[in-house]
């Protein structure tokens, strides 16, 4: 329930913010505001102010315009202040990240009147590590980096080593505090990845260093900020090592999920398995002479050698089982097709063939045996360090903690393939996709990958975060298909009882957006016609002197088109991949501020996320309608799943997807409410044919005319 207190806290920062910005108020912005505050204000709480219930997931869409940023803050901030929770606002993008800590928010603390802490949420890998620079400033030789001497640290050059220096410097002066983007000038990644470090290699309070540390001293920011910054990939990579890691724990946690329909396809990525046969057979090697060079180290106390040879002997063991793995897969890659380049073979429905399934459990025992014995050692040297009590000396007993530390995780992912290849795929609903593929190693070499994935985020996100978390938002400009919020629901696994919204955009499109349907005599499912009747209309329909984006599906007829253009046209015309994009972004705006008119062609990257404003875009272009082709197995599997279960992939699945990316297309025209011009879809089939009629019926309130 709302109360009267929060209710007129967030009204009345509404009001001074439009106030003193001299701003209107929005119809959609103050729908969001007051959609955003019931749903959080409502959820209910025990005594020690956990959540007890549902009720708490929010989805919002709202177009271009609407000032989302505003809307869930001003909502969300004075809520989570009363609730005792750390706001954390996720991003797709970086671009969006800095926009809203350096930006957005300032404006809102500035001018609301509202009373919070912003901090930035970084991974490891962006903060130095002391430990790794004192051994490089120091010249600490191999004998106190026993594990995996073909990767021991090689001195740095004099360049290098006077850059350390530097960083030492600044660090104890307080001039720097040790976060790479802080630094005064670039620091190349050459030089940055020896004075970094992972998760894996971490060893937490037990390192020297830890009162120090960068990272550390940064985590403790977020513990004590109201507002945590941070982005999508970061966000699941903290549910991946379990949640509290790096960002606040879910439960202590209202998330906010900008650009949220990017957020399955990050979670599939995030939650994917893979294995490489040839790089698996090589870190065996390494770590097994590694853990055998440990056992005979003169340093190592005897009570602790008995474990050393016992991980010693089950990494062997694990080479030895390993090694029947690549006899095994070879013969399933013979006469694989390949597709994009790459020679794939999908396991239908999920399911690996006995032989390899049988293998998979025995390497699924042998990576096992590897954890449960190296977490054996590292809890022995963790309360060795915590007592003080180890003769190997602390410098010693750290790094092999680290070397450990990375052994158990290299060796848990690897788990975490086998187990899902030897699992029962019966019990998986919807299953896994598992493919074998054949992927370039470098120099022109191959090697064979073992792939396990799932096919939809739903399950992993109900189980690791919407069953754990205070509450959250999710946002965009694009989550409903056809109308509708089923895909996205589907595809996140969001409960039933979650409240969905759509807010109207502060865009009159009716009024600045014409969309045409040319007359053409072929539609873009008879490719080569359809080509030719482009390279025709084009030049027929783009006005010479304004500013214009023509979106493609196919790479390959992006260049058949462009190609075939008259010359003026291919002159005033710049093609995606001829330049990087933002110097493809910004030669286009150079000259249409010099008076010329420029037209990008440009793919699916050009279709989402890309900002030209008035002069810069009064016609859009879509040259097809942007139909996936499920060429990757995730999709596949997905699309089989969808077959199985008496559903029409095409229909739930491509036509969805497609009407999507057709209004994120779309929407590169109105990026404010001054804006005007025109949308032109060049394929019939968005007429002629009924899912078509469906996508341009779910598109924006444009004035249509079909010709």
């Amino acid at each position: 329930m709302l109360d009267d207190s929060i209710k007129q806290q967030i009204q009345e920062a509404y009001r001074q913010f439009l106030s003193s910005r001299s701003m209107k108020p929005r119809y959609g912005q103050r729908l969001m505001i007051a959609h955003i505050a019931r749903c959080l204000a409502g959820i209910k709480r025990n005594q020690e102010a956990q959540r007890s219930g549902g009720d708490h997931l929010c989805v919002v869409e709202a177009g271009t315009g609407t000032g989302k940023t505003l809307a869930y803050a001003l909502a969300a901030i004075p809520v989570a202040a009363q609730c005792r929770k750390t706001l954390v606002i996720s991003t797709a993008t970086v671009a969006l990240q800095e926009q809203i800590l350096y930006r957005d928010l300032p404006d809102i603390l500035q001018h609301s009147g509202l009373n919070f802490s912003v901090s930035l949420a970084k991974g490891r890998r962006r903060y130095l590590c002391l430990s790794k620079l004192d051994q490089l400033i120091s010249g600490a030789d191999a004998q106190t980096l026993p594990l995996y001497p073909d990767e021991a640290m090689s001195s740095p050059d004099d360049t290098s080593l006077a850059l350390y220096s530097d960083f030492l410097r600044a660090l104890t002066s307080g001039q720097w505090d040790g976060d790479r983007d802080n630094w005064a000038s670039v620091v190349d990644e050459a030089q940055w990845a020896p004075v970094t470090t992972d998760h894996a290699q971490c060893t937490g309070r037990r390192c020297s260093h830890v009162r120090q540390c960068s990272f550390f001293r940064a985590r403790e920011s977020l513990t004590q900020a109201d507002v945590v910054v941070a982005n999508h990939d970061l966000v699941l990579a903290d549910l991946a090592l379990g949640g509290g890691v790096i960002l606040p724990p879910p439960e202590e946690a209202i998330y906010i999920f900008d650009e949220a329909h990017h957020l399955p396809d990050k979670v599939i990525n995030h939650f994917s398995a893979s294995v490489r046969v040839g790089t698996t057979e090589r870190w065996l090697e390494q770590a097994q002479r590694g853990v055998s060079a440990v056992v005979a180290h003169p340093a190592i106390d005897d009570l602790m050698r008995p474990k050393w040879e016992t991980l010693a002997t089950t990494i062997s063991s694990a080479r030895e089982a390993f090694g029947r793995l690549r006899p095994c897969v070879e013969p399933l890659m013979e006469d694989v097709e390949t597709r994009r380049g790459q020679a794939v073979n999908r396991f239908e429905n999920g399911v690996v063939p006995d032989e390899l399934r049988r293998l998979s459990a025995d390497l699924r025992t042998a990576f096992a045996a590897i954890n449960q014995h190296a977490e054996s050692l590292i809890e022995e040297l963790q309360k060795g360090l915590d007592r003080g009590e180890l003769d190997m000396g602390r410098e010693l007993s750290e790094q092999c903690l680290a070397d450990l530390s990375a052994i158990r995780f290299r060796s848990d992912s690897i788990l975490t393939l086998f187990r899902s290849f030897s699992a029962n795929t019966d019990d998986e609903k919807p299953p896994l996709a598992r493919w074998l593929a054949k992927v370039e190693s470098g120099l022109g070499l191959f090697d064979l990958e073992l792939n396990s994935s799932p096919i939809l985020a739903a399950k992993t996100l109900s189980s690791t975060l919407w069953n754990r978390c205070y509450g959250a938002v999710l946002t965009s400009a694009t989550l409903t298909a056809l109308g509708r919020f089923d895909r996205f629901a589907m595809r996140t696994g969001l409960y039933d009882d979650a409240s969905f919204e759509v807010v109207p955009s502060p865009f009159a499109h009716a009024e600045a957006a014409q969309l045409v349907v040319p007359a053409m005599a072929c539609d873009g499912g008879d490719p080569e016609a359809h080509t030719h009747a482009l390279i025709e209309t084009l030049p027929k329909i783009l006005d010479p002197d304004a500013g214009s984006l023509v979106l493609f599906a196919s790479r390959k007829q992006m260049h058949a088109v462009y190609d075939a253009l008259p010359e003026a046209w291919r002159k005033r015309t710049i093609a995606q991949g001829e330049l990087p994009k933002k110097d493809i972004l910004q030669r286009h705006r150079e000259a249409l501020d010099e008076g010329r008119g420029s037209v990008i062609f440009g793919l699916a990257s050009f279709a989402e996320g890309v900002d030209l404003p008035g002069h810069y875009c009064s016609h859009v272009v879509i040259a097809k309608i942007p139909f996936a082709v499920p060429e990757d197995p995730v999709e596949e599997a997905l699309a089989e799943w969808v077959s199985r279960n008496n559903g029409n992939p095409f229909m739930d699945i491509t036509v969805p997807d497609a009407a999507i990316k057709l209004v994120q297309a779309s929407g590169r025209l109105l990026r404010n409410e001054q804006d005007r011009g025109r949308i032109s879809i060049l394929d019939r089939r968005i007429v002629s044919r009924h899912y078509g009629r469906k996508m341009l019926a779910s598109m924006p309130p444009y004035q249509q005319i079909v010709e």
